[in-house]
């Protein structure tokens, strides 16, 4: 497994320091202990072990991962793992991918209150597709959906959203039968759109009116009820930005697969780095105002606001950033993907998943993702272990090293 020329823990190496003592008193200790996993990740520090090949022999050191839910070293297993585990809940038809999106009057609130807005977020955009999904003027039926956060746009701004994934239609409300959604249609973005518009304004109504906001720094004024309703007020005649598009219709698994794209991405991956030294960063990323070739740009950070836009989507501990609703809720999952199945008349899985954990997937790194030996392509064992800031007995092979996830 061949590393990056550049990673995030890079730069975290070389200007986390300076940044901490700059940054002393304003910085959470989620965002400190999220930059300590970072550097440590596939490092001595946390320990690992020794491979060694059953065919040729070779070894190789491969060191602990740091199993963060932010690192972007550790997310590329841990999304085959949640891919491995949700295989057998696919249902045999066409899938759409929506977006809800939070204007940007709102994000300066959410990003001081991330747990109670994101929380709001989820819940208003699920009410909003299950209510219109069981409106017999569309749809008509019980719908599900698996719902995940992202908080960042691609230049690694704040820019709360989810993105949704959907199957085409839903069981009946008297449990008889699969009702399709029509042809390359959903539900009525416009009507979603509203419904998602008045739900969440008057959720984050509620949520001031109840003491439960912390309003500081340049919206500290917002601590008024009469300066908060002034504020959203503009919102309930603005348009929201909500999307809808089938995903890539090349079956389920590939509906699937395009899923596991957004469950476990970061702020900014690994391959994204271009270059880094002492007075910059810079990276790749899209401008969506543009097409073709021209949405794909660079862009050059200061050190301290690359390290600050990465720490801004640090996720409050315990918040679950892919949730599942209505036919999918854990609850009753797989009993209504079983009756969705019988109803659409598609044969039931060749054999029954592992039991899953979508948090502790988010959370980390679960199965053995080890390569096979770069030699002769064999097996790799695990011949020796040692703890944290330690070192292996013996030497490994000529050119070892290479910084792998421990299973």
């Amino acid at each position: 497994m061949s590393r990056p020329r550049l990673e995030v823990a890079d730069v975290f190496h070389h200007h986390g320091a300076a940044w901490r003592r700059a940054n002393a008193g304003h910085v959470s200790l989620g965002q400190l202990q999220v930059m300590s996993a970072i550097e440590r990740c596939r490092s001595a520090a946390l320990g690992g072990h020794v491979e060694r090949c059953e065919d040729c022999g070779h070894s190789r050191i491969a060191y602990n991962s740091c199993r963060n839910r932010h690192c972007p070293k550790c997310q590329g297993a841990a999304a085959k793992d949640w891919l491995a585990a949700r295989e057998a809940d696919l249902l045999p038809v066409d899938y759409f991918h929506v977006i809800f999106t939070l204007p940007a009057e709102i994000a300066p609130i959410a990003y001081q209150n991330k747990a109670v807005v994101y929380d709001l977020l989820f819940r208003t955009a699920a009410e909003t597709l299950l209510t219109i999904g069981a409106d017999p003027k569309h749809l008509g039926a019980r719908i599900g959906f698996t719902a995940v956060l992202h908080t960042w746009g691609s230049a690694m701004t704040h820019h709360p959203h989810l993105h949704i994934i959907v199957p085409a239609g839903g069981i009946s409300h008297d449990n008889t039968r699969w009702v399709p959604c029509r042809p390359g249609f959903l539900l009525p973005v416009r009507v979603l759109s509203r419904l998602f518009r008045r739900l969440f304004l008057a959720g984050l109504a509620d949520t001031h009116a109840a003491g439960r906001l912390a309003l500081f720094g340049e919206i500290e004024g917002l601590r008024r009820r009469q300066a908060f309703a002034a504020h959203l007020a503009p919102l309930r005649r603005k348009k929201w930005f909500l999307y809808v598009k089938p995903p890539p219709s090349a079956g389920p698994e590939a509906v699937l697969a395009y899923l596991a794209r957004y469950t476990h991405r970061v702020a900014i991956s690994n391959s994204r780095l271009v270059s880094l030294d002492e007075r910059a960063v810079t990276f790749r990323y899209k401008n969506y105002r543009r097409n073709g070739q021209a949405r794909f740009r660079t862009m050059t950070l200061a050190p301290d606001e690359f390290i600050r836009r990465f720490l801004l989507h640090v996720l409050p501990k315990g918040l679950h950033r892919i949730r599942h609703y209505g036919l999918f809720a854990s609850a009753t999952c797989k009993t209504s993907i079983a009756r969705a199945r019988e109803l659409i008349a598609a044969p039931p899985p060749a054999s029954d998943p592992p039991e899953h954990d979508d948090a502790g997937l988010d959370a980390g790194v679960q199965a053995d993702h080890r390569p096979p030996c770069p030699c002769c392509g064999g097996r790799m064992i695990i011949v020796e272990t040692f703890e944290r800031a330690g070192a292996p007995r013996g030497p490994p092979s000529p050119n070892a090293g290479v910084r792998s996830a421990t299973p």
